[in-house]
């Protein structure tokens, strides 16, 4: 039995209590310093970056790295993979586990959300090209990162061959996933410091989000095209209490209601990874990995179940709420963000970072031109809005996305922030393969090179459909 005041016991504690004070002196010092404000760096991310520095800082007049201190539980022994006992540093398991864990249940909190957009034939073609965008970019991430990680192994002795397979995991999906695959990469195919390599590559992502984007608004304010949304102004509200909702304040707290049914799905969905995982032994690390997306799924099947319910009269009042869900979804990717930059390992990395910044270089230049390319030719009447959307949530996160929209659309009148929430399903669909293609990389470079090229290639004629076919049939 645990003691009250072990370290085992409060060590947990104590490390979500560093990453929320991180956030508050992220918070502080960028509405303080002009530099900061206007840099468009998530808060969250300076919170990492501090916590990052701090570590560094501790480490060098510490033997004992910060976030493996006894305050965070200092050192465990824990069974591996092939049963043998290993030693690990609590607080860094703890930073993964964070990270892992926000990633699905902020994406099952914003699927909960409803969908108030009339859905007209148009807006139903560009949230579906919005989509096949946010695919397209992902192979087009993934052709560069593997193309250049595939020279650097031929050039290098022992490198990992299929690391740029990361870059679309880190800047076209964000953390969670970037140390999901970095994971798997190292626990199955021996790409030693696999995590650290992949939260990094995030990490420059959400970098490249802050300086493509501020330097496309200074363009766009030197051209006096648009006039910057100030962040201090009020945000558009939306309803904390609906017609014909529970009471905000009942017998059961609103908020702890949403928290309940975001929790509720969340077991659904282990429960469902459990049973694939027993079923699929071979794939379990990649059933686990897909911890988001089953959670998306999960999620919509207990709307369904709620629909159903208010139908046949077991529920009378609506329980899921749009404002209170936001803010769960909002919470738990920053969590995960600061979570994910501060996990990072630089010791790890040493012989990695000529590669590391090629690729953030790389992957900064290539989306932004791309998402220039398709929001100029396919959203014509609002490409500004629609590219800094995408160009933020495609290097970053849907977040990061919002952060940048909102300096030019700050009250959310252009499609572009729907875009952005309803795109997830197209995407998904057309996404799916190449996360298993992802798996299959290791050992398979060059085809899996191959498939991403004729994949990205479908892509973009399915993408570019109208001016394709238009002009043939012009001829």
């Amino acid at each position: 039995m645990e003691a009250f005041w072990g370290s085992d016991v409060w060590g947990t504690f104590a490390l979500v209590s560093v990453l929320l004070i991180g956030l508050l002196a992220a918070n502080a010092l960028k509405r303080s310093i002009r530099v900061l404000k206007v840099s468009l760096i998530p808060t969250s991310v300076l919170a990492g970056i501090l916590l990052l520095a701090f570590a560094g800082v501790w480490d060098i007049f510490s033997k004992t790295p910060f976030f493996a201190s006894e305050l965070f539980g200092g050192l465990e022994v824990v069974e591996g993979a092939s049963g043998a006992p290993i030693v690990r540093e609590r607080g860094y398991a703890l930073l993964e586990i964070i990270t892992y864990h926000a990633l699905a249940l902020g994406f099952i909190a914003s699927s909960f959300k409803s969908g108030k957009t009339k859905m007209t034939k148009k807006r139903t073609t560009e949230i579906f090209n919005t989509g096949v965008t946010t695919v397209a970019t992902y192979l087009m991430q993934g052709i560069l990162g593997l193309g250049i990680t595939m020279l650097a192994a031929y050039l290098m002795k022992d490198f990992f061959a299929a690391a740029g397979v990361l870059l679309p995991f880190g800047f076209g999906q964000g953390t969670g996933q970037a140390m999901n695959y970095g994971n798997i990469y190292e626990l199955e195919h021996g790409f030693f410091g696999g995590k650290s390599f992949g939260l990094t590559i995030a990490a420059l992502g959400f970098l490249s989000a802050s300086i493509g984007g501020v330097i496309h608004l200074n363009i766009l304010r030197h051209k006096k095209k648009i006039a910057v949304f100030d962040e201090d102004e009020a945000a558009p509200e939306e309803a904390v209490e609906n017609k014909n909702e529970i009471p905000m304040q009942g017998s059961v707290d609103k908020m702890t209601v949403e928290i309940a049914l975001v929790a509720l799905t969340y077991l659904l969905t282990y429960v469902i990874m459990f049973f694939l995982g027993k079923a699929l032994p071979g794939m379990k690390s990649t059933i686990y990995g897909f911890n988001f997306l089953l959670g998306v799924l999960s999620a919509v099947l207990v709307k369904a179940f709620i629909r159903l319910f208010k139908k046949i009269g077991w529920m009378k009042k609506e329980h899921i709420n749009d404002f209170l869900m936001t803010r769960v979804s909002n919470v738990c990717f920053d969590i995960m963000v600061v979570a994910g930059i501060a996990a990072i390992r630089f010791g790890l990395l040493e012989n990695y970072w000529g590669v590391i910044l090629i690729l953030g270089a790389v992957g900064l230049v290539s989306t932004y031109i791309y998402e220039r390319i398709v929001a100029k030719t396919l959203f014509p009447e609002y490409a500004e809005e629609q590219f800094l959307m995408m160009y933020g949530m495609l290097t970053g996160t849907a977040s990061t996305g919002t952060i940048l929209l909102r300096e030019i659309d700050g009250e959310f009148k252009t499609p572009a922030a729907d875009n952005m929430v309803y795109q997830n399903f197209p995407a998904i669909a057309f996404g799916f393969p190449m996360m298993l293609l992802a798996n299959f990389a290791p050992g398979n470079e060059l085809l899996t090179f191959i498939i991403f090229i004729a994949f990205f290639a479908a892509m973009n004629i399915i993408l570019f459909r109208s001016k394709i076919f238009r002009k043939r049939n012009k001829k």
